[in-house]
């Protein structure tokens, strides 16, 4: 953050155009703490032009100092102006103490090494399609960045995968996915592996088909029905049977 005076410039304080044709012109804050926001904070406001310093705010001072002549003009006019100096005073605790609360979280944050979440899903491409979609998503992991790999029966798989892009969450955390189009079959083993800077190891979660309980269904009700069928027959023949013995007797 840069906090510029308002009404700094050339044109004022006697001068009316730039000293050079060409110039680098700056503004500078500094806070600087003896023990954290606990101690002593100090407030620095500094102007430069080109390489020298010519202006500066100090707050143990609470008001602007020329440091060459070159800021001479300005300074009386500035420290002058009763609501700017108030506004400049209260940046040791509005910008200071503020900033370094901000900064003290997030170095807090940035040491933060979360594992991902990792699960594979399975979904058929269509009612009608041959083909599946697996897909791996890893979640609540941090800092940013994880990489996919998938493996068929031990063999790393390029063909059909797709990703999707990282989304940061609310908490600080990330989530991405990646997705493999296959056609499995009975006995295949599927892995995704997922890489991130919290583990030495990727972390492996595994797949493979099975049945699925609407066919596993199919299949019993099936088979109960061939016995049933084979239960009402028996049942038949044996009355039929009966029946003739009672005719002739």
């Amino acid at each position: 953050m840069v906090l510029l005076h308002p009404f700094m410039g050339y044109g004022r304080g006697g001068r009316i155009e730039p000293p050079a044709a060409h110039f680098l012109y700056q503004g500078k804050l500094e806070c600087r703490f003896a023990n954290g926001t606990h101690g002593e904070v100090r407030f620095l406001q500094r102007y430069i032009y080109g390489r020298e310093e010519f202006v500066r705010f100090d707050s143990h001072r609470r008001e602007y100092e020329a440091i060459t002549k070159l800021g001479e003009p300005d300074v009386p006019a500035w420290n002058s102006r009763k609501s700017w100096m108030d506004y400049v005073r209260g940046q040791v605790d509005a910008f200071c103490r503020a900033n370094y609360k901000i900064e003290k979280g997030r170095s807090v944050t940035l040491t933060r090494r979360d594992q991902p979440t990792v699960k594979i899903s399975h979904t058929k491409a269509g009612p009608l399609a041959h083909h599946s979609l697996l897909l791996c998503t890893a979640t609540g992991y941090y800092p940013s960045g994880v990489r996919f790999k998938w493996l068929k029966n031990g063999q790393e798989q390029t063909e059909g995968v797709g990703y999707m892009d990282e989304v940061h969450n609310g908490d600080w955390t990330f989530q991405n996915q990646a997705m493999l189009e296959t056609v499995p079959q009975r006995g295949d083993l599927y892995a995704c592996q997922v890489e991130h800077s919290s583990r030495k190891e990727p972390i492996t979660v595994s797949w493979e088909p099975r049945s699925s309980n609407s066919a596993q269904s199919k299949v019993w009700t099936g088979a109960l029905g061939a016995v049933l069928g084979v239960v009402f027959g028996a049942a038949g023949v044996s009355f039929y049977l009966k029946t003739r013995r009672g005719e002739s007797g």
